[in-house]
């Protein structure tokens, strides 16, 4: 079918007048931009990291960023460290913390003093793998605050303790290094070291810098903050399991002895469901479960 005639518009499409929009920073404004948002994002971690380190919130020192490349801030980190890709919006950034200060952190989630083992192991074991999840969690929630919600969502891609399995970044990409020193009364500092491209900042800084606050976004409950935390639940952990005749269960007198076969995976249920596996052992004067897998 063909029309009778060519359509023609009425009017003209309307276009946006430059002037009308709000411009970005330019390239030179860039890193200053993130010098004042370093100062509201040293605010919003202290806040986030305080129920990870057990309530107390830390004091959290924003260094002031440095324009370098990628390849020098590599330079700087450990072999051992929790490198973290993220991505605000679909630009990327990295986050890299020392390996020793993970593993410090996962030794008083489990109610140690905080202390880095003897030897550091080659790569992180599931614990530590679960505490940088956090990590990376409450640096997206800080990062989203301190923008006031604009540049996008802030998300985690990937993490690796090798740089070169990373992959994050070609070594010659101009960035602004971030570094926030974290110090608690009585304990080691540490640091989180922040890789942000020049063109990453350009996105974060399109609607111009702005100090205006947003909520944090609201996820699932965590089982870790009140109300939840001191909820008691009920713990099983199924030593024995076994089965007998009814005829050798009418037949049972005092003193008898019933040879019992533990398993090597205990299971350790909530609600009849089994949440780990450990094996028995001893601890002082009392028997005890050594975790050993989380279903």
């Amino acid at each position: 079918m063909k029309p009778e005639r060519a359509f023609i518009a009425e009017r003209a499409i309307a276009r946006h007048d430059p002037a009308l929009l709000r411009p970005g920073p330019s390239a030179a404004e860039l890193v200053p931009a993130l010098v004042r948002l370093s100062e509201r994002l040293a605010k919003a971690v202290r806040g986030a990291l305080g129920p990870l380190l057990g309530g107390a919130e830390p004091q959290i020192n924003p260094m002031k960023p440095m324009e370098t490349d990628f390849a020098d801030f590599c330079s700087e980190v450990p072999r051992l460290a929790a490198n973290c890709l993220m991505q605000v919006g679909a630009s990327p950034f990295m986050v890299s913390i020392e390996g020793e200060s993970i593993l410090r952190l996962v030794d008083r989630a489990f109610g140690g003093p905080g202390d880095t083992p003897a030897s550091l192991p080659k790569e992180f074991p599931l614990s530590a793998e679960l505490m940088i999840g956090r990590v990376e969690q409450v640096i997206a929630t800080a990062l989203t605050v301190a923008l006031g919600g604009n540049g996008g969502a802030i998300r985690s891609v990937r993490r690796d303790a090798s740089l070169a399995q990373l992959q994050a970044m070609p070594d010659a990409t101009k960035i602004a290094s971030l570094l926030l020193n974290v110090v608690e009364q009585g304990r080691m500092p540490w640091a989180i070291s922040i890789a942000f491209p020049l063109d990453t900042l350009g996105t974060m800084f399109a609607h111009g810098d702005t100090g205006r606050r947003a909520r944090a976004p609201r996820g699932p409950a965590s089982p870790t903050d009140a109300p939840f935390a001191d909820l008691p639940v009920e713990l099983a952990a199924v030593l024995v399991d076994m089965k007998l005749p009814l005829a050798a269960v009418s037949a049972l007198r005092v003193g008898q002895v019933l040879p019992v076969p533990i398993a090597r995976n205990v299971p350790v249920k909530i609600g009849g469901k089994t949440y780990a596996c450990g094996t028995v052992g001893a601890l002082e004067d009392r028997v005890a479960i050594q975790i050993t897998q989380l279903s």
